[in-house]
């Protein structure tokens, strides 16, 4: 049964309540002010609360906010027959799930209840997941436990008691720069300064004298001498992105650096020599480059020393739910706020996006999620369309059961069957998946969902012991959250 809790000040609106909600499903209490019903709140627990704005006694704002510290996770629609811009946007900061206005059209209020209390209940029931990652790592940001990611802390590593040049390759969005900052910071140049340069984003004719500075006169608007980002980071390391962006002429200039530690200033003539750690990243096949004529062969074996490759985030989605939990710890600290929870189903649906923008996109999704969500959950609705149905299109055809909605002994094989061949055409969308451990993740996930989190009810449910439950438990990450209401 879902308990509503409506408070508004009109016997009208209470009438009207009563008539619409006169269903043995649903259980209303009514309340004439905000005062009366904060007191309610704790002994009803209801499911949601429906509030008037303008009430004798407290106002529904105030009342709202005095709510949100008794319970941040309870759903509450406001409403209102004097709508005003700002009300509209200071009830939605303060964390209403909704807004409506007076006179309301029935048919949207109980759609908009409906959606409020599945909210509601998918608060009370959240499987979260949660990294087992030690401070520094959240400090660096780099997360993964998938083997491409290992391999490359392997790589990091290896690099930090050495000054060789390291040339990181990857897709936009993986996360070029962290890399190079994590070398930097293991390194034992850390004490000293590190410049990150992003080759494409400065124009060709200005990126030279970005980098090795001018001489007074060298060019129009060179009235005095400027010292390059070369010299500024001289005994520390520099960081060139997208260095396959850079000219022919300037790539000439940064083999030299590389040779022999000395450079020119544009329009000098007197050799300045640097001590620095080079460090290039590109989002471009550069082996093709070469081939093209359109990279130095030199300067590519010389960058090529130690070669850091990062997987696009489609090549290792076991990897997401440890990147969402990461970015919503890190948006949480970073407003000096409590981390709020997703969904399972919206942790499912991010994990069968093709993410083109890799982990930058993840990123600027789940920050999305945080200002939409309506309540203190990130719910399969909070996140983009195109993610959405994305995970439509990946999820396998259901079985059908409508001729017989008891399967039998007899048809068991044929259903089973069916399910098989929908789960091998998921696997053929995405040539990457592991059917058994993807599914066997999945069953796992939904059985603590439907056992409200009991370890022994989902292992029976699921055929096999506590034990191994367990380690299933541990090997794919998954840590239960309950909501205790």
């Amino acid at each position: 049964m879902d308990k509503l809790l409506l408070i508004d000040d009109e016997t009208d609106v209470q009438y009207s309540f009563r008539r619409i909600f006169d269903s043995p499903e649903v259980q209303l209490t009514t309340a004439s002010s905000g005062e009366e019903g904060l007191k309610l709140i704790p002994k009803l627990k209801p499911d949601l609360v429906i509030m008037d704005v303008r009430m004798g006694g407290i106002s529904g704002l105030e009342t709202l906010r005095r709510l949100r510290q008794l319970d941040a996770k309870l759903p509450v629609i406001i409403m209102t027959a004097y709508g005003t811009t700002q009300t509209a946007i200071e009830a939605m900061k303060l964390g209403a799930y909704d807004y409506l206005l007076k006179p309301f059209d029935v048919p949207k209020l109980k759609q908009i209840i409906a959606a409020a209390l599945n909210a509601a209940r998918v608060m009370r029931q959240v499987v979260s997941y949660q990294p087992l990652l030690e401070s520094e790592d959240y400090d660096l940001g780099i997360i993964g436990r998938s083997e491409s990611m290992q391999n490359v802390f392997k790589l990091i590593g290896q690099l930090a008691n050495s000054d060789a040049t390291a040339l990181i390759t990857g897709e936009s969005g993986t996360g070029k720069e962290l890399v190079a900052r994590a070398i930097y910071h293991h390194g034992r140049r850390s004490e000293q300064p590190f410049v990150a340069i992003n080759c494409a984003a400065i124009p060709e004719n200005l990126l030279e004298s970005e980098l090795f500075g001018h001489e007074k006169g060298a060019f129009t608007g060179a009235v005095a001498q400027r010292i390059g980002k070369f010299e500024q980071c001289h005994g520390g390391t520099i960081f060139l992105d997208e260095i396959g962006d850079m000219t022919l002429q300037t790539q000439t200039k940064i083999l030299r650096v590389l040779q022999s530690g000395t450079f020119e200033r544009v329009g000098g003539n007197q050799p300045v020599q640097v001590d620095v750690r080079i460090i290039a990243a590109t989002n471009k096949a550069v082996e093709q480059a070469v081939a093209a004529r359109e990279f130095r062969e030199d300067l590519f074996y010389r960058l090529n020393v130690v070669r850091i490759h990062l997987a696009p985030l489609r090549e290792r989605r076991e990897d997401i739910p440890l990147l969402v939990n990461y970015f919503l710890k890190k948006i949480a600290q970073s407003q000096h706020q409590a981390p709020k929870s997703i969904a399972p189903e919206a942790v499912v649906a991010l994990e069968k996006f093709h993410w083109p923008g890799n982990v930058r996109e993840l990123e600027n999704i789940i920050r999305r999620a945080l200002v939409v969500a309506k309540g203190e959950v990130i719910l399969l609705d909070d996140l983009p369309a195109e993610v959405v149905s994305a995970q439509s299109a990946a999820r396998p055809a259901a079985v059908s059961t409508t001729a017989s909605p008891t399967l039998s002994a007899a048809s068991e094989p044929a259903n089973v069957a069916s399910l098989s061949q929908a789960l091998f055409q998921w696997a053929r969308q995405d040539p990457k998946l592991k059917i058994i451990p993807a599914v066997e993740r999945e069953l796992i996930i939904n059985a603590l969902a439907e056992t409200k989190g009991n370890q022994v009810q989902a292992a029976k449910l699921l055929g096999i012991t506590r034990a191994t439950l367990r380690k299933r438990i541990e090997k794919f990450g998954i840590k239960q959250e309950l909501s205790i209401r």
